[in-house]
């Protein structure tokens, strides 16, 4: 392969890596001594961290994947800087995140870790997300509910941003397959909510 592609290749598998950190492990097992994929859902996102070893932890881990995207699209600036590989380390991020090397392909559903990509990525569309998330939060105490609007609402945003010539049409594509990535592992929650048996957060 020519140097320039080597670089791509490298973007991704950094992006990877940086996703599949297990943050929420970590945090639950150093805090609590427990393992949060024996409790709840089994997922290391925030959500499952909050029921499993409380708000402490969940804060951290929120924080924690949050960087994780933010930290994979800044790396793939310094060393690729172009919009296609800022696309290609942030869904890498994301999948990492999902399917976590260091947990045997299990891990979140890259909510976070999305939001991180955004972040930096393209950072205006991060409040619409935020809004939206906060008022289906509010509204559904739900927060899977929470996840898939804050995808969504990231794609529209996503789309107009591109049709105002604010971002590429690449961002776009990252748009699509993130929030397949996220809608894919929400899958048992759609089930549930189609239902009405998805389980309510008490307290946010």
């Amino acid at each position: 392969m020519e140097v320039g592609i080597w670089r791509y290749v490298l973007v991704a598998g950094m992006g990877y890596l940086l996703g599949s950190f297990p943050t929420g492990y970590v945090i639950a097992r150093l805090w609590k001594g427990i393992d949060p994929r024996q409790h709840g859902s089994g997922r290391t996102g925030g959500t499952n961290i909050l029921r499993a070893a409380g708000k402490g932890p969940a804060l951290f881990t929120i924080v924690g994947d949050f960087a994780k995207g933010a930290l994979a699209v800044l790396l793939s600036r310094a060393l690729v800087d172009t919009d296609s590989a800022a696309v290609i380390a942030g869904l890498a991020a994301v999948l990492g995140h999902n399917r976590s090397i260091f947990l045997g392909f299990h891990g979140g559903a890259g909510s976070m870790t999305n939001a991180g990509v955004v972040f930096v990525l393209a950072p205006h569309v991060l409040p619409f997300m935020a809004v939206a998330g906060l008022v289906a939060a509010f509204l559904s105490r739900i927060a899977s509910v929470t996840s898939i609007v804050a995808a969504v609402t990231m794609l529209a945003a996503l789309v107009v941003s591109f049709l105002l010539a604010l971002s590429p049409a690449v961002y776009v594509l990252y748009g699509v397959l993130a929030c397949a990535l996220i809608l894919f592992e929400l899958r048992p929650n759609i089930q549930r909510l189609c239902t009405g048996s998805e389980r309510r957060v008490e307290h946010y």
